[in-house]
């Protein structure tokens, strides 16, 4: 299961008819770019509200990479809506630049307003969405 696969369900049981597309991005372990090795949409994604859940934020590489898969194929930043339950400082500052014209839902945002766990969430993340 990747880690938005861990949402999911969650979404299909409040929105049965929703259409759902997948982008698998992988992080290189020692430079830490974000490379797509897999992207799929409905065929009018560009016309649409788009939720890109990813429930942990370590350098925010990957969300900011999703977001530039999603604008390649039509989509408006100001449709993107991203749901994300941990984040690092490091990828919650990260995303600000980028991110500025999606909406962002965070449990530890309003956003810089809140403390976010020093750590790098990657301990929880294993244990408890499973992404080991």
């Amino acid at each position: 299961m990747r880690s938005g696969e861990a949402m999911e369900q969650g979404l299909r049981d409040c929105c049965r008819s929703i259409r759902i597309g997948k982008i698998l991005i992988q992080s290189d372990e020692e430079t830490q770019r974000a490379k797509v090795y897999y992207a799929k949409f409905p065929p009018d994604i560009y016309r649409r509200k788009v939720l890109l859940m990813y429930p942990i934020l370590s350098t925010g590489n990957t969300v900011i990479e999703a977001v530039k898969v999603l604008v390649e194929h039509g989509v408006q930043p100001s449709v993107i809506i991203l749901l994300s339950l941990f984040s690092t400082p490091h990828g919650k500052l990260g995303l600000l630049p980028s991110l500025e014209r999606c909406q962002i839902y965070h449990p530890g945002i309003p956003f810089l307003m809140t403390d976010v766990h020093p750590v790098l969430p990657t301990h929880s993340g294993r244990k408890y969405v499973r992404t080991e």
